[in-house]
């Protein structure tokens, strides 16, 4: 089993995840998103398994800083703006075998279940 992480070092939900992950001795590979942006390949294959809605960091500034018009935007127009600013997709986001599986760190045991331990 292959788990990746994207995220950012500094992102305090992410850091709870790193914490929990290690406490269960969940091997995993942490890919930070500033340094590493995730490719336009990988973000349609993540929108396809989770939907563009629970992959948006709305609390950031680069959410914010968007125009209204982002209430009406299509999954496609979400993957080109996620391509083309990594702090708009909420984090931490789990791969799980290169599937994406979940987003955000808040049920320990939905990561749990997803992840599949």
């Amino acid at each position: 089993m292959s788990i990746q992480v994207y995220g950012i070092p500094n992102c305090g939900t992410c850091k709870k995840a790193f914490n929990w992950l290690q406490a269960h001795k969940v091997d995993y590979e942490f890919i930070n998103t500033k340094e590493n942006p995730p490719t336009r390949e990988n973000i349609q294959n993540w929108v396809k398994s989770l939907g563009s809605t629970p992959m948006r960091n709305t609390s950031g500034q680069s959410y914010r800083a968007l125009g209204e018009e982002k209430k009406n935007w299509t999954d496609e127009q979400w993957i080109e703006e996620f391509a083309k600013d990594a702090m708009l997709l909420k984090r931490p986001l789990f791969v799980k075998d290169g599937i994406a599986v979940a987003v955000g760190f808040r049920d320990e045991k939905v990561i749990q279940e997803k992840l599949g331990f």
